[in-house]
């Protein structure tokens, strides 16, 4: 019975992650890409979670066949999941035409965004949180012993959510698409379903007492060795939460803010986690000092975490050892992921893994053999509990620990908590009063030494990647980690996230200001422009020294603040009277503003990074065709492999019939009606000083040099691309960047084409 229900827990658990994945993505497109927005839709899913926990718990313990009932439960999902695209694109379309209206005030729209996330996610996601207590209730009435049946079924079912992580990432959603994925998880919900109904008509009913069925397993009156149990997973669920924030964050500076990085993170966070609840599943029926227990490993959890950054001082080696075997089975590539993940977060997620089966085993247990019938009750609480906490770790750790202390000063700070919740734990302990302070004593001491030894993952990433720079400015901002350094050579660089996104150089400064000069030279007279993305501000700067209107939209305040370190290189674009920022999600601000623009532009965001794919595809461009004016221009940065670079191109003049190609095939410059280039129209713009300073700066101050920086047409660039698949929100095939040829970079030698046909007198 324990392994059959361990088999469905296990296909549960995947389909569970597959959607948690693509729930992320899909509501991206609703609400954008912000913090805010991605922890609306994180608080909506846990919070079914902990509901349905909750709710299930109680409702175990009054039905015969809780089996039949997990049956059930797994078929809502897989039916109402697999709906949910179709509710949200209805919800996405009323959002739109309600935005005008709705609260803009910030916490007032994300309370707007928390709700219908909440609506659409509440059955899903409360049906997932009642199986685990539901399968644990049928072990119990099955005859199965309740410690090892809590940790196999929590162990395989985590196991199951590292299946369902990786399935999604790695092959799911670049194989097949995301609206199919949904299909395929519903599809394991349906075979769990009836599996599970078909089995509980072989077991035989349970007996429910009146003492099960009406009493609960009260916190308020739980002996105090318990109710601290309880406490500490509340406060453990937090801790776990918050960790996972940090380590995320600081493990992007080292990994890359790609997709593989993320899921590679949470699947060892998972994998940590299974392995745990494995190891100690077979041990938890024997009688031990289970609460000691308890306390020293959240002793253990505590300076794990304090140290959890210090091996990354080792990340290339270890990546150098492991890469090779790793390249057996997974793509090569991954290897440095899967090392910097392994270093960081391994020892302390195995840790979590075995000490939540003991304090899940002592809560279900509270009542003793004589109250078995209340264990249902008992898992749902306990569950629900941890999960509150870990909502509440993850909006504090994202929202305050972070930006207010840094990530050092936040995992010492979570580190702390863990260790408090281990004294209070031994305090309560089985153990005589001489053997509790002892251990607290011995677990102070070390816990004191690894903070002590402790490294700033901050310092180790400039070390690791900027050896010689000095570092000018830093801040681990809501929604970014950006830093300004200044080489040797006295050059400055942004880098957010772990990438360079600027620097003055004057080759660096050249391309990012030519995103922002060249259309300004194309258009005969551009009143108004859009720039997606600050960064360093040279291209914003750029279009903003022709006179036009500018608004531009960052997503990060952080990224704004570093910008002004490059005042020289942006022309000082956030003093500017003409220029207007706001922080907010690119293609958000797209959705739902009803304004119009002669350009948008664009700094360069590089399609392969996580989320960056929501703006290379077509239904991103066709937001930004929609807010063109009659005769608008949309340039678009694109570089990469040959196959990134054509699959870009193919979708970008899917929209835009008359695209151009500039720069050495860099840019491409949309419109929706042919080109119309004029000598007198660029002669009239040198007559103004600060556009011919825009000029000089493009390197074109005759109107001869700017018909050299032409390379071809739209009959030209469809030559060169072929016919091929189209980058969609479903199929973001870029940002899923080892699902794509990666053995040739793109060679467009061969794009020319003849510019005298778009010129007029």
């Amino acid at each position: 019975m324990l392994i059959i229900l361990s088999i469905l827990l296990f296909f549960s658990g995947a389909s569970a992650l597959v959607y948690q994945v693509l729930w992320l993505r899909v509501l991206g497109w609703v609400f954008g890409v912000t913090v805010y927005a991605a922890s609306s839709v994180w608080a909506s899913f846990m919070a079914g979670l902990a509901i349905g926990s909750l709710v299930a718990g109680r409702v175990g313990d009054r039905v015969g066949r809780p089996l039949f009932w997990f049956g059930c439960a797994e078929l809502l999902v897989g039916a109402t999941a697999s709906s949910s695209p179709l509710i949200l694109a209805s919800l996405q379309r009323a959002y739109v035409i309600a935005y005008p209206s709705l609260p803009h005030q910030l916490w007032e729209l994300t309370i707007v965004r928390f709700s219908i996330a909440f609506a659409v996610l509440i059955v899903p996601t409360a049906m997932m949180g009642a199986t685990l207590p539901l399968a644990v209730k049928a072990v119990t009435i099955s005859g199965g012993r309740l410690g090892e049946g809590v940790g196999v079924l929590y162990g395989s079912n985590t196991a199951g959510a590292i299946a369902g992580t990786l399935a999604a990432g790695l092959y799911l959603i670049p194989g097949v698409g995301i609206q199919r994925t949904f299909f395929v998880a519903a599809a394991l919900n349906t075979i769990v379903g009836f599996s599970a109904i078909a089995l509980s008509r072989r077991l035989p009913a349970a007996t429910i007492s009146d003492r099960a069925a009406g009493e609960a397993a009260a916190i308020s009156r739980a002996p105090l060795q318990l109710r601290i149990v309880i406490a500490a997973f509340g406060l453990s669920g937090f801790i776990a939460l918050a960790l996972e924030v940090v380590w995320f964050r600081v493990l992007t500076l080292f990994l890359r803010p790609t997709v593989y990085g993320f899921a590679m993170m949470l699947a060892t966070i998972l994998a940590g986690t299974a392995l745990g609840s494995y190891a100690i599943a077979p041990l938890l029926d024997r009688k031990r000092s289970w609460i000691a227990v308890l306390g020293m490993l959240e002793a253990a959890i505590a300076v794990a975490a304090a140290l959890s950054f210090r091996p990354l001082a080792h990340l290339q080696a270890v990546s150098d050892e492991l890469t090779p075997a790793i390249a057996r089975v997974l793509p090569e590539w991954l290897g440095y992921q899967i090392a910097g993940s392994l270093l960081a977060i391994l020892p302390t997620a195995l840790l979590m893994g075995v000490a939540f089966p003991i304090g899940l085993r002592l809560w279900a247990d509270a009542g003793g053999t004589d109250d078995r019938g209340a264990v249902a009750r008992r898992i749902g609480q306990f569950y629900s509990l941890n999960v509150a906490g870990a909502i509440l770790g993850s909006l504090v750790s994202g929202f305050l620990l972070l930006p207010a202390l840094g990530s050092y000063r936040s995992l010492i700070l979570l580190a702390a908590l863990a260790f408090v919740s281990a004294l209070a734990l031994l305090a309560v302990s089985e153990w005589r009063w001489r053997a509790r302070m002892i251990a607290g004593t011995a677990a102070a001491l070390v816990f004191a030494g690894a903070i002590a030894w402790s490294a700033d993952p901050f310092d180790e990433f400039v070390a690791q990647r900027y050896p010689q720079d000095r570092i000018i400015s830093k801040e681990e901002g809501i929604e970014s980690t950006v830093v300004v350094h200044e080489s040797p050579d006295k050059h400055l660089i942004l880098t957010v996230n772990g990438n360079h996104q600027a620097s003055n150089d004057e080759s660096t400064t050249y391309v990012h200001r030519r995103i922002g000069h060249l259309p300004m030279a194309l258009h005969p007279n551009p009143h108004d422009a859009l720039v997606i993305g600050l960064g360093g501000g040279a291209t914003a700067g750029a279009v903003s020294i022709h006179g036009s209107n500018v608004d531009i939209v960052e997503l990060a305040g952080s990224v704004v603040r570093a910008a002004r370190f490059f005042g020289p290189i942006n022309y000082d674009v956030l003093s500017c009277p003409n220029a207007h920022l706001q922080v907010d999600d690119g293609r958000n601000f797209l959705m739902l503003t009803r304004k119009r623009y002669d350009v948008v532009t664009a700094d360069v965001i590089h399609p392969i990074f996580a989320g960056s794919g929501n703006l290379y595809s077509v239904e991103y461009f066709r937001l930004l065709r929609r807010v063109l004016n009659r005769g608008g221009m949309a340039v678009q940065w694109v570089a990469g492999t040959e196959a990134e670079y054509k699959i870009i191109a193919r979708t970008f003049l899917s929209v835009f019939p008359y695209t151009t190609v500039w720069a050495g095939g860099s840019l491409l410059v949309g419109m929706t009606e042919p080109l119309r280039l004029s000598r007198g129209d660029f002669e009239m713009k040198l007559r103004d000083p600060s556009r011919a300073q825009g000029l000089r700066d493009l390197g074109t101050e005759t109107f001869d040099q700017l018909l050299a920086a032409f390379n071809a047409g739209p009959e030209e660039l469809a030559a060169f691309v072929g016919p091929g698949p189209l980058l969609t929100d479903d199929r973001p095939s870029v940002e899923y960047f080892l699902s794509l040829p990666r053995d040739h970079d793109i060679d467009t030698a061969s794009l020319k084409g003849d510019i005298r046909r778009f010129i007029v007198e």
